[in-house]
């Protein structure tokens, strides 16, 4: 296990299903796969619980008894950073920032901040939503204060000007998978992922390259275009790599990052990408969020309508939750919305 060696905290529950989505792979003539890292487990489960292990594991390891991080109104890392220290019986602070312009109250009360309330957060508010240095600041200043009081705080960073011990989840989950698809016999031709703040895809990606796997990565942006994205990628893996003392290199072909369903930005959904949702509800009941997993399986589903996988082809999605923020969202199921037709 190439991660044994640093300090965590066991909060997920692993190895995650690897199902085949039998109903769409039948409707395409495909084959579906789907790892569902929806179903971790901490407080409506995700990616972030995997990040957190290692987050957690850090900052023990430093004496801390709270922990402080930054995210978006709906952030799915805020909400779990918040249960993870509730598990760990960790104070927690965080800090929401104007990241969407979304006027529905949904947007603001339901979902992710609703939990983050209900499991009793200290919230603070940052009125930036593309200032991610300023953020975590902002969390490094509180911290600061904390300390005068006699807390040990640590922060969870935002930006990738520390380094993504959150990474480490994902090079141990790049490993899990592997094993699975070699229990099954399957040989996927690519694996999809969402790459926003990059540590689910850096890791995941790392994570092959250091087992002597070439199956390609295909992350699909949503937060940032593509080219921004794969330098974000690749520092994070440097940083990574380096904390590890891996020998090998991952290059910029490695890297692959689709912006193509990004549009019009984070937080904002598209007919790509409702239509990836509904169609992943419909024929599998299989709930995905506008934000993350959708805009990822709208990637999928553009390489299913474009017939790019033949008979014995298989493709696997990587599916990181985010099923809360879907309250978030009431135009999703609106009475004026066309259905999608497979």
């Amino acid at each position: 296990m190439l991660t044994e060696s640093f300090p965590r905290v066991i909060l997920s529950h692993t190895p995650t299903p690897l199902e085949r989505l039998d109903n769409l792979s039948a409707d395409y003539q495909t084959n579906i796969w789907i790892k569902r890292d929806d179903c971790t487990g901490l407080a409506f489960g995700g990616n972030k619980s995997r990040q957190l292990e290692f987050y957690i594991g850090h900052a023990r390891s430093l004496g801390a008894d709270m922990l402080l991080t930054t995210g978006a109104v709906q952030s799915n890392h805020v909400r779990m950073t918040v249960a993870a220290a509730r598990k760990m019986d960790m104070e927690v602070e965080v800090q929401l920032e104007h990241r969407v312009d979304r006027d529905q109250p949904e947007y603001h009360k339901s979902g992710n901040p609703f939990l983050v309330k209900l499991m009793g957060a200290k919230i603070h508010y940052y009125p930036l939503g593309e200032d991610e240095d300023g953020a975590d600041q902002a969390m490094v200043e509180r911290a600061e204060e904390l300390k005068k009081a006699g807390k040990q705080p640590y922060v969870i960073p935002l930006s990738n000007a520390r380094i993504p011990y959150g990474a480490l989840g994902y090079v141990d989950a790049a490993e899990e998978t592997l094993k699975q698809l070699e229990d099954l016999g399957i040989s996927p031709m690519r694996f999809f992922l969402p790459t926003g703040s990059a540590s689910t895809h850096a890791g995941f990606l790392l994570g092959l390259v250091a087992s002597s796997c070439s199956i390609p990565v295909q992350g699909v942006c949503v937060r940032r275009e593509a080219v921004s994205q794969q330098q974000r990628v690749l520092t994070k893996i440097d940083s990574i790599a380096e904390l590890m003392s891996l020998p090998m290199k991952v290059v910029a072909d490695q890297v692959i990052c689709d912006d193509r369903f990004l549009a019009p930005g984070y937080g904002h959904s598209n007919t790509a990408t409702q239509n990836a949702i509904e169609l992943l509800a419909r024929r599998e009941g299989i709930l995905l969020d506008p934000t993350y997993s959708g805009k990822a399986f709208a990637a999928v589903v553009d390489a299913l309508l474009k017939g790019d996988l033949g008979h014995d082809d298989h493709i696997v999605f990587l599916h990181t939750g985010g099923t809360p923020s879907l309250f978030a969202y009431p135009e999703l199921v609106s009475d004026n919305r066309e259905g999608f037709q497979i």
